[in-house]
């Protein structure tokens, strides 16, 4: 489990070093991610099981992905009163964010799945 987080959090520290050398607007862990994700489709691709460990630490931090919330929990809690007197515009944030979210997920599939039909037919 610890070469698993190890191997995870040097992906990290991969995707942090590519943004701060390179400059590119995108979160190092973003891109952390993107890098994890290529070595492991290349590994996949090869045979190598270098990253069983590093899943069972996924796995791992997916069980307990809960936690991760109660410190926003803990923050409403505490900071209620400054968030009633602002209850509307963070209601009307909410829903439009929600919208655009949902608005964006529709596009995108559809785009998707175009281009994806598009490879199919040739």
């Amino acid at each position: 489990m610890i070469k698993g987080i190890a191997l995870l959090l040097l992906f990290q520290l991969l995707g942090e070093s590519a943004v701060f050398l390179s400059g590119i607007p995108l979160p190092g862990p973003v891109v952390g991610l993107v890098l994890l994700f290529a070595a492991m489709q290349a590994c996949k691709m090869l045979g190598l099981g270098l990253f069983a460990e590093a899943e069972t630490a996924a796995d791992g931090f997916l069980a307990n992905l809960g936690l991760l919330f109660v410190p926003a929990g803990v923050g409403i809690v505490a900071l209620w009163g400054a968030l009633q007197s602002q209850a509307v515009i963070l209601l009307a944030i909410l829903v439009a964010s929600a919208v655009f979210t949902l608005a964006a997920t529709v596009w995108t599939f559809i785009i998707v799945r175009r281009l994806a039909g598009r490879g199919h037919s040739s």
